[in-house]
C-alpha cells in the first residue's frame, strides 16, 4: 500500500470496500492525488466473505430492471458505462480464473482475497495512498473539506461517501455515510434491510422450527415481482434465495406468496394420485413433490388421517391449490444483522447519475450501498459499486 506524510489530497474516500477501491483507482489513473481511508484493520471486508468466500463479482445479465430505487432511472447512466464486461476484463487482466454458477453469476475459482489483492494492486500502481484503522473524528467543509481521524488530520477538495449501509454491523457497518449526508442537507428515502430472512408469527413457527434446515424450491411473488430459486426452512421462519430477493419489495403487515411445487398443478396431481393409489397415505404421496419431513408436517397440519382414497376431491384440491400459492404474512425480518444489503439510502434527487456528485454541495460524491439503489442478490450489488464508483472516480 501507498502511504506517505501528505495531508493534502485532490480527493479524500471514505470507505475501502467495492465502490471505494474501484473510485479510488479510477481517480489515480487520471493522476489524482487520492486519499483512501477505513476504519476497519482491512480493506475489502464484505467482498472477503461474499459468495461463500469466493466472491459473486458481477452479473453478465445486469440491467436496470434489476435494481430498487425510488427513481429507477438513476441507475441507469453508471451501469451503461462501466458494464460487467468492463469488470471481467480487469479480472482477466490479473489472470483470476471464474466461472459461471447460475442466472448469470459470476464467481472466482478461487479466493475472493485474489480480487481484493487485484484492486489494490491496482491502487498500488497509480500511487492511490490507503490508509486503514483510521477511525473519522469529523467531517466538515469551508474552502475545501477537512477529515479529523484519530491518526491525522486531511484535505482535499472532493470528498467521497462510501462508507456503504447499516447491513452486517458485525463487519463494522455503520450508518456513517447517511449521517453526513444528512450534515450536508442530502435526504433519506425508505431505508430499510434488504436480502433478509423473513421472521414468522408463532402459528407458522410451530410448523418451521422442527424442519430447520430443509430446502426445497419454490417460486416467491410479492406484487408484480416474482423469484424463483430455492427456500430454506429455519429455527426463526424463512430464508434462502427466493426469500432474500422477495425480502427486498416487501412491506410489513402484507402477504407474500410462495409457490412450493413450482413444477406441478398440486391439486391435479393429488386427486390424480388418488384414482391410482387410492390406498397410500397422503404423506407418501406428498414426499413424492416435497421433501419428506415438509410432506410428513403438511399431511399431518392439513389433511385427514386417512388413506387418500378416502379424502374428498374437494379437500384434495383445497390443499394442493395452497401448496402452489401458499399465503404466508411474515411477523418480520432478521434485520441489518443479516441482511445482505440495505435498501434505500441517500436520495437519488440529490445526486447527479452521471457523476454520482450531491447537486447541493460541490465536490461532495456519494457512492455504491449508500445511495438508494440497491441490486437483487447475485453480483448485481457488486457492480453498482464498480459503476457507480467508476462513474465518480472518472469525475472527482
Amino acid at each position: 500500500m501507498t502511504q506517505n506524510t501528505e495531508s493534502q489530497f485532490d480527493v479524500i474516500i471514505i470507505g475501502a470496500g467495492a465502490a471505494g477501491l474501484m473510485c479510488a483507482l479510477t481517480a489515480g489513473r487520471r493522476s489524482k492525488r487520492v486519499l483512501l481511508l477505513d476504519h476497519a484493520n482491512e480493506v475489502g471486508k464484505k467482498i472477503l466473505i461474499s459468495g461463500g468466500g469466493r466472491c459473486n463479482f458481477t452479473n453478465t445479465g445486469c440491467s436496470p430492471e434489476n435494481f430498487l430505487s425510488a427513481n429507477t432511472h438513476f441507475c441507469k447512466s453508471a451501469l451503461a458505462r462501466y458494464t460487467p464486461s468492463d469488470f471481467i476484463a480487469l479480472i482477466d487482466k490479473h489472470k483470476i480464473a471464474w466461472h459461471e454458477k447460475t442466472l448469470g453469476q459470476l464467481f472466482c475459482d478461487g479466493s475472493a482475497r485474489a480480487v481484493v489483492a487485484m484492486l489494490l494492486a491496482e491502487c498500488d500502481a497509480v500511487g492511490v495512498d490507503v490508509r486503514i484503522d483510521h477511525k473519522i473524528l469529523d467531517v466538515s467543509r469551508a474552502d475545501q473539506f477537512d477529515v479529523q481521524t484519530d491518526k491525522g488530520a486531511y484535505s482535499a477538495s472532493a470528498l467521497v461517501l462510501a462508507t456503504g449501509g447499516l447491513s452486517i454491523p458485525k463487519m463494522g457497518a455503520t450508518g456513517f455515510a447517511h449521517d453526513v449526508a444528512k450534515r450536508f442537507g442530502l435526504s433519506l428515502s425508505n431505508v430499510r434491510p434488504g436480502l433478509v430472512p423473513f421472521t414468522v408469527g408463532p402459528d407458522d413457527l410451530a410448523l418451521m422450527q422442527p424442519l430447520s434446515g430443509v430446502a426445497l424450491s419454490c417460486v416467491a411473488s410479492y406484487g408484480k415481482h416474482t423469484f424463483r430459486e430455492a427456500m430454506l426452512l429455519t429455527h426463526r421462519g424463512l430464508s434462502g434465495p427466493a426469500i432474500l430477493q422477495i425480502s427486498s419489495y416487501w412491506k410489513p403487515g402484507d402477504a407474500v406468496s410462495l409457490n412450493i411445487v413450482p413444477d406441478q398443478d398440486a391439486a391435479s396431481f393429488l386427486c390424480q394420485r388418488k384414482r391410482d393409489r387410492p390406498r397410500v397415505e397422503p404423506r407418501t404421496v406428498l414426499s413424492e413433490i416435497l421433501p419428506s419431513r415438509l410432506a410428513s408436517a403438511f399431511a399431518e397440519t392439513h389433511l385427514p388421517k386417512q388413506a387418500l382414497g378416502e379424502i374428498s376431491d374437494k379437500a384434495l384440491s383445497d390443499f394442493g391449490r395452497q401448496l402452489n400459492a401458499w399465503r404466508l404474512t411474515p411477523a418480520g425480518t432478521e434485520g441489518y444483522a443479516k441482511a445482505e444489503v440495505t435498501c434505500g439510502g441517500i436520495d437519488t434527487k440529490d445526486l447527479s447519475s452521471q457523476t454520482m456528485e450531491t447537486k447541493q454541495v460541490p465536490g461532495l460524491y456519494v457512492i455504491g450501498e449508500a445511495v438508494d439503489v440497491t441490486g437483487w442478490l447475485g453480483g448485481y450489488n457488486f457492480q453498482w459499486a464498480w459503476s457507480s464508483g467508476w462513474v465518480a472516480g472518472e469525475s472527482v
